[in-house]
């Protein structure tokens, strides 16, 4: 049995918008003097860490938006998976735009929140069509949980940001 063209489709597409959005990520995403003189609790993960949890949690996302598309028969249940996704992509970059490009670990902090609930929709959206899809989301809702908590920390902290009025 071959795989044709349209069965590689859904996956290159998938592959294709989780490189997207890590490296969009990632290019935001500067170890720069200014980050290296905030405060940081002990708890926090070594600046290592990030890059190969990532990529794991990149790699489940994507796994999951396959499996869900080859699950969703339906066009509109189509259409709100890649909705999910795609408001998820965009959160998940502008966390490390406001964060690190922005200077404004606060304004990343109230964002987080809206990434923290666009990955909850995820994990049931997916979940509806898939439990096996569902369940590759939670690796990420937890990752960004923690990071919630330590972009939370950071801000207690580090605050004020931004320049003074």
């Amino acid at each position: 049995m071959s795989l044709g063209l349209a069965d590689l489709g859904p996956p290159a597409v998938a592959a294709a918008a989780a490189v997207l959005v890590a490296v969009a990520g990632g290019l935001a995403t500067t170890t720069d003097t200014w980050y290296r003189r905030l405060r940081v609790p002990a708890w926090k993960p070594p600046d290592w860490a990030f890059g190969p949890v990532w990529a794991v949690i990149f790699a489940l996302t994507a796994t999951s938006a396959v499996l869900a598309w080859s699950g969703a028969a339906d066009p509109v249940a189509r259409g709100v998976l890649i909705a999910a996704f795609a408001v998820n992509g965009v959160l998940n970059i502008a966390w490390s735009v406001l964060f690190f490009r922005f200077r404004r670990p606060d304004w990343a902090l109230a964002e987080v929140a809206a990434l923290w609930l666009s990955i909850a929709v995820l994990v049931l959206v997916t979940g509806r069509i898939s439990v096996a899809a569902g369940l590759m989301n939670l690796p990420y809702l937890a990752w960004v949980s923690v990071a919630a908590c330590l972009n939370l920390r950071i801000v207690r902290l580090n605050a004020p940001f931004g320049e003074p009025a």
